[in-house]
């Protein structure tokens, strides 16, 4: 389960908090439902219970905080807004990816695509699908490590129908077979129909925290909508005809021609208008929201403020109504209607807000025994949920009397009567209104949804399970192939055009590096793969779902590293390859001889490209961006490098013997397996400016890398 303590936001300068001491339990094997108008406080709840924004209070699911579970993403699954994937990524290679982060095995991600109903779209790009379709895939990269818990903020914003139909029978599904579901949404009837419980908020502040059912007695009401030119007269109509037969009925005028009518039916009102030859233009039954918290009880329901009424949330058509009739109410301008006692299963809607200040709330004396409590969906006409006394007018429709005896010619009648019991506890499949007669109430529809079978065996976590992610997010998309061809193409020209020109040494002319240039463009492509290991993590953060940012550990820090690592030497090799094959095309086998000391050559500009790659990557997780670490990758050549000449020359004219000769005779004169020849090609390339800027600006990105993990650790 899901236990909530005291959740307070940080206020901003003198603004009161977003959320201010929310408390709330979420049950196992229960649909909760976190409703609110929006700025209610409902993401910023989410967000502190997820550890994703700073503040107050704590969140532990199934007894431990977050921050203290080994592996979050296997206790909770987290759907917050759309999927944050590249879009240039297919959905199967998406999930794939999280697999590899998750440690669940690569097949899981067909297992979830097809419990989704994704199958037919599993080579779509994440840029092309609908709302629907990402919907869909949010909810299966929350499933794909089989989590206990799933916290979704307002999964069904935007869908259809037929989608959020389908959201919420897997949401149940997931809750029947032991999970725990936290669900957050605006819409007062979504939440009465798909939850078991709901914890309303208004303010930043729990007002309310109900089982469904009380939920839906005490805030929903059935009601009856009337346009009429004559508004006005057929509310007084319907007043009168409440009084003669001694019916508890309110009519509340929202502004224009639109009457709202509580405690009566379409027919009713509609042979009211048929009588006395008043002519309508619409009739419908409706469900009203009684406002939040509307069932906490009065003094709750009268500190709210200004709250949407239920014609904002139904009707089609017609200005919002404002809800400033309670204070009236309380008040009582209106003393020639009275109202009935105050009992709680009576009439919950005589604290309901009326439409705006000039509205005119009418109220029928009530009968003798109070009204039973209304259900959430309107009654058929001429029934009422509990059976009632007979009044003076008989109804035309049968009332349900399940005490009295059934007659003894007609034994179906029992049934019959039953059977018009059970359709007021079945909400409406859609908001739109609807006329009486259609207005059929929806049997419980069979579940069809299927949940992904479980993980029964997690695999020891493993240090390639970041090598395999990077791996897969970096072939995942064409951008790493683009820019590496784009990089052969460039130095092959170039190399064209050097040899043209002349006067170019051999190496360069391989590496294609004019002496113009800080750096070949092999050097910057690598720097640019580099940075976009990191930059595409932060602009797309896939991993950040429920980390609210990339995660630093240093195993995926290794990970990136050696793959920027490996791309760099195979895209310097390419290079190599690529320019010495194109001339030898071009100009013949003299510009292509091998140099004598290739091996010193082939060593330096392997270090080159690997460092340009390595500190493309750190910049980028320093700096959280991919411009960012192309930047540093710039800044070595341009500003580093005359710093360490500098430093270096200084350090050379204090002595006959140069830096890298000092280096030298301090160590040892002989080492094993001729290791002193190798140290000494270390010590000269270390000891060259672009070397030595390199190895600096590598060093130094290094430790800030680690300060900002640790500082985030701390926090």
């Amino acid at each position: 389960m899901i236990e909530a303590i005291g959740l307070t936001s940080i206020p901003r300068k003198e603004q009161p908090p977003a959320v201010d001491n929310v408390s709330f339990e979420a049950h196992t094997g229960r649909v909760t439902a976190l409703l609110g108008a929006p700025g209610a406080g409902k993401t910023t709840a989410l967000r502190l219970m997820l550890e994703l924004q700073r503040g107050r209070g704590i969140t532990y699911f199934r007894g431990r905080p977050l921050h203290g579970i080994p592996h979050p993403a296997h206790e909770v699954g987290v759907l917050l807004g759309d999927v944050p994937g590249h879009p240039a990524r297919s959905v199967r290679g998406h999930l794939r990816m999280l697999c590899a982060a998750s440690g669940v095995p690569a097949r899981r991600a067909d297992e979830v695509l097809e419990a989704v109903g994704l199958v037919s779209l599993r080579d779509e790009r994440l840029g092309t699908l609908s709302r629907g379709m990402d919907r869909r895939l949010g909810l299966a990269c929350a499933l794909l490590p089989d989590p206990h818990t799933l916290v979704l903020d307002d999964p069904a914003r935007g869908l259809a129908v037929g989608e959020r139909r389908w959201l919420y029978d897997m949401l149940r599904e997931h809750a029947a077979q032991g999970g725990t579901v936290l669900c957050s949404t605006a819409d007062p009837k979504e939440a009465a129909r798909f939850a078991d419980h709901v914890v309303t908020l208004d303010g930043g502040r729990v007002v309310a925290d109900q089982r469904a059912a009380d939920f839906a007695r005490t805030r929903l009401r059935p009601r009856v909508v009337v346009r009429s030119p004559h508004a006005a007269r057929l509310s007084v109509l319907l007043a009168q005809g409440a009084r003669s037969t001694q019916r508890s009925v309110e009519v509340v005028r929202e502004g224009g021609n639109r009457l709202c009518v509580y405690g009566s039916t379409c027919a009713e009102v509609g042979e009211t208008a048929f009588r006395n030859g008043i002519v309508v233009h619409q009739l419908a039954d409706e469900v009203g929201d009684m406002g939040p918290g509307a069932g906490a009880g009065a003094e709750t329901s009268t500190a709210q403020g200004p709250q949407p009424s239920s014609a904002a949330i139904d009707a089609q058509t017609g200005p919002d109504p404002e809800p400033e009739a309670a204070a009236a109410l309380d008040s009582g301008p209106e003393p020639e209607f009275a109202s009935p006692a105050p009992d709680s299963g009576s009439e919950p809607g005589f604290a309901s807000p009326a439409p705006d200040s000039g509205s005119e709330p009418e109220f029928a004396p009530p009968a003798p025994d109070p009204d039973p409590e209304p259900e959430f969906a309107p009654p058929a006409p001429g029934s009422s949920p509990e059976p009632e006394p007979p009044t003076p007018a008989p109804d035309p429709s049968p009332e349900p009397e399940p005490s009295a005896p059934a007659p003894a010619p007609v034994p179906e009648a029992a049934p019959a009567a039953s059977t018009t019991l059970e359709p007021p506890q079945e909400a409406p499949a859609d908001d739109i209104p609807q006329a009486a007669p259609s207005q059929q109430p929806t049997t419980p529809r069979p579940t069809t949804v299927a949940l992904p079978p479980p993980v029964l065996v997690r695999p020891a976590p493993t240090p390639l399970r970041p090598v395999r992610y990077e791996i897969r997010r970096a072939a995942g998309v064409a951008t790493g192939y683009i820019v590496g061809a784009c990089v052969l193409a460039v130095s092959a020209l170039t190399a064209v055009l050097l040899a043209r020109i002349g006067h170019t040494p051999q190496p360069r002319l391989l590496a294609a590096w004019p002496a113009e240039l800080p750096l070949p463009p092999a050097a910057l492509g690598a720097g640019l793969l580099g940075a976009l290991a990191f930059g595409d993590e932060f602009r797309h953060p896939a991993l950040a779902v429920d980390r609210g940012t990339v995660p630093r550990r240093l195993g995926l820090l290794t990970a990136k590293l050696f793959v920027a690592s490996l791309t760099a030497l195979a895209l310097a090799v390419l290079t190599v390859g690529c320019t010495a094959e194109v001339l030898y095309l071009v100009y013949g086998s003299e510009l292509v001889a091998l140099p004598a000391d290739w091996p010193a050559l082939s060593a330096g500009w392997l270090a080159l490209v690997t460092g340009c790659a390595w500190a493309g990557a750190l910049a980028a997780g320093v700096f959280r961006s991919t411009t960012a670490g192309l930047a540093a990758v710039v800044a070595v050549p341009l500003l580093v490098v005359p710093a360490v000449h500098k430093m270096t020359e200084g350090l050379s004219a204090r002595g006959p013997v140069p830096f890298a000769g000092r280096l030298k005779g301090g160590l040892p004169p002989r080492w094993p397996f001729g290791g002193e020849q190798h140290l000494e090609a270390l010590l000269r390339l270390l000891a060259q400016p672009v070397g030595g800027a390199m190895a600096l600006s590598v060093l130094a990105l290094l430790c800030a890398y680690a300060f900002t993990g640790l500082r985030s650790r701390v926090r």
